[in-house]
């Protein structure tokens, strides 16, 4: 029997994770170096923020670092649980007083990141992260450990 064309999808998922987790890590850590480095157009049309300024500065620390440990699926759903915390705050501090919609206060991407990165908090890094390859080579190492440590136990006979 043929698989159809929900069990490829399916199979295919961690792939499709992982892809997310890699566009939505760079475009956020694209943010944080803009605000931090003045590169790819600068803070705010220009420039960099001054370092220690509440709370832009802190926010762009968050997207650059959080934005690169997604992006390479290291510590992915401790980074997206602050990284969508920090655009939750963003979102309500500072763009919800404009007006009730994303669409009219320019609040749009501090929504979507937020609940992008919530996102991320509940399905992991999907394939090709480092999360995932660390936990393999560390299974792979202490599975090795406790065959050299059952061996070790074993009776000898000759």
């Amino acid at each position: 029997m043929r698989p159809g064309l929900s069990g490829r999808l399916n199979s295919a998922q961690p792939y499709a994770i992982a892809l997310f987790r890699i566009v939505v890590g760079l475009l956020f850590a694209c943010h944080g170096a803009a605000s931090l480095f003045g590169v790819l157009g600068g803070a705010m049309g220009g420039g960099s923020i001054d370092a220690g300024t509440w709370p832009g500065w802190y926010a762009a620390v968050i997207q650059f670092v959080g934005g690169i440990l997604v992006l390479l699926g290291l510590g992915t759903r401790a980074a997206a649980f602050i990284a969508s915390g920090s655009m939750a705050y963003a979102y309500f501090d500072v763009h919800q007083s404009g007006a009730l919609w994303p669409i009219q206060n320019g609040g749009e991407a501090s929504a979507m990141f937020s609940w992008a990165f919530l996102l991320l908090v509940f399905t992991g890094s999907g394939a090709l992260g480092l999360d995932r390859a660390l936990a393999s080579r560390t299974s792979a190492g202490s599975d090795s450990a406790e065959s050299a440590e059952e061996r070790s136990s074993e009776p000898v006979t000759a």
